[in-house]
């Protein structure tokens, strides 16, 4: 059993999907650009940089994201899960309000406001601009997901019970 969670930056995604992997004792699967950029011993905007001109970037993460996740049950945790992952059980699409990921941005990892709101916008728009190009995937049309949550005013923790009910609604989790 695979589950999909998928989500704008600053949406939750990384931290949802780690607590329900914990909440449900399944591995978690997040290979990101972060992953990448550690990896390489470079920054995440340096990563960015170069995935605007370099598709391997892209390309690599996804590749590496699938193979983890067909390994074995688990939580799978990135921006194009519930698109790439098809034989999901459950694909979860979280949302917020660019004012409030940027909130969490800022408090994740400090910066300026406008600084921070400026680089999420941009990620947003390079984001969905690559997953077209590459994917032919509107990342804005997650319509086809089992459940959409707004995250905006709930903790973590809340988000995750929620997904665990919906588990439990489709006779899924334990």
């Amino acid at each position: 059993m695979r589950i999909a969670v998928s989500g704008a930056s600053g949406c939750g995604n990384t931290t949802v999907s780690a607590l329900l992997a914990e909440r449900l004792g399944l591995p978690l699967v997040n290979y990101t650009f972060r992953n990448i950029a550690r990896e390489l011993g470079i920054s995440l905007s340096e990563v960015l940089e170069r995935a605007r001109t370099d598709n391997h970037f892209d390309k690599a993460v996804d590749a590496r994201q699938l193979c983890l996740a067909m390994r074995s049950s688990c939580v799978v945790g990135s921006r194009l899960a519930i698109w790439l992952v098809k034989d999901a059980a459950l694909k979860v699409y979280l949302l917020a309000s660019l004012k409030e990921r940027v909130k969490r941005v800022l408090q994740r990892e400090g910066g300026d406001v406008q600084d921070v709101e400026r680089f999420t916008s941009m990620r947003d728009a390079e984001d969905m601009s690559r997953y077209k190009k590459l994917y032919r995937i509107d990342n804005t049309n997650y319509s086809f997901a089992d459940l959409v949550l707004n995250t905006e005013g709930c903790d973590q923790e809340t988000v995750v019970s929620i997904i665990i009910e919906m588990l439990r609604a489709r006779g899924i989790a334990w």
